[in-house]
């Protein structure tokens, strides 16, 4: 199954708000999805799964990457060949 790591950096202070905006976008997806807050160089780290790697793509670059306050992000995309290793 496709899925994806999306780190993001955020305004300081704006974690909990974007959080909140990307779980009520990705509540109206048909996506498995985990959002934390975290520790470190990035502030949020996004999980997304699909049966559409396409879907995945867009729903980061048109409306995850496009959150007020997101900074930056980072995505990485899981190779599928190598999840049953």
């Amino acid at each position: 199954m496709p899925t994806a790591y999306v780190l993001l950096n955020s305004d300081l202070g704006s974690d909990e708000s974007i959080i909140n905006e990307v779980k009520q976008i990705l509540a109206n997806e048909n996506i498995k999805f985990e959002v934390q807050g975290v520790y470190g160089v990035y502030d949020i780290v996004l999980k997304l799964s699909s049966d559409d790697a396409e879907k995945l793509r867009g729903i980061i670059t048109n409306k995850v990457r496009k959150i007020s306050k997101v900074q930056s992000t980072l995505t990485m995309m899981v190779i599928e060949e190598q999840e049953n290793l």
